[in-house]
């Protein structure tokens, strides 16, 4: 086994062609040459981005949201998350999802990472942010959008990730993210 890494898989786009355009979502089939010449046809969604925010109400009490979600007909407890819209940036889409959805405005702000939700079929990429110094000033959902929103322990939070009760993947990365990084703030 080499541990060079140097090699260029690349695939270059030679068409694409899009195949369903909605208001999330767009499908693209597109056909591309691979490394050894030969081509190859590639289905993706292309997705706006979006945000998550692991918005502690103290060092200890992670606030989380249940809500339905309809692709696997279930309810699940998710961190606060939401859609970058066209010409906001991703920090501005946080502060904006944290009072619509949960009620809160934070004092202060960081970026703790970026993930690619499903690198396999999806160009889907989520900014994780940390929010600390929490007030409440009242949530203003969207319309047709409902949801609960609940200040968990941070270790009942994890141990609902490994019981199986909290499955959202990204819920899983944001918060073994500041179970496993913000060592300090998460004890106890």
């Amino acid at each position: 086994m080499s541990n060079d890494y140097s090699r260029d898989f690349t695939e270059r786009q030679l068409t694409t062609r899009l195949v369903y355009d909605g208001r999330l979502l767009k499908v693209r089939e597109d056909t591309v040459q691979l490394p050894d010449g030969a081509t190859a046809r590639r289905e993706y969604v292309e997705h706006p981005g979006a945000v998550m925010i692991v918005a502690l109400l103290d060092e200890k009490t992670v606030l989380l949201e249940r809500q339905f979600r309809f692709a696997p007909q279930q309810h699940f407890f998710e961190l606060p998350a939401g859609r970058i819209e066209v010409g906001e940036t991703p920090l501005k889409t946080a502060q904006r999802e944290l009072v619509e959805e949960c009620g809160y405005q934070a004092a202060e702000w960081r970026h703790l990472t970026s993930l690619y939700s499903c690198i396999g079929y999806s160009n889907e990429l989520i900014e994780i942010y940390l929010a600390r110094g929490l007030t409440h000033v009242g949530s203003a959902l969207d319309d047709g959008e409902f949801l609960e929103v609940a200040a968990v322990s941070l270790n009942e939070a994890l141990e609902w990730v490994r019981s199986g009760r909290i499955t959202d993947i990204k819920t899983v990365v944001g918060l073994a993210w500041i179970r496993m990084f913000e060592r300090p703030m998460a004890q106890g």
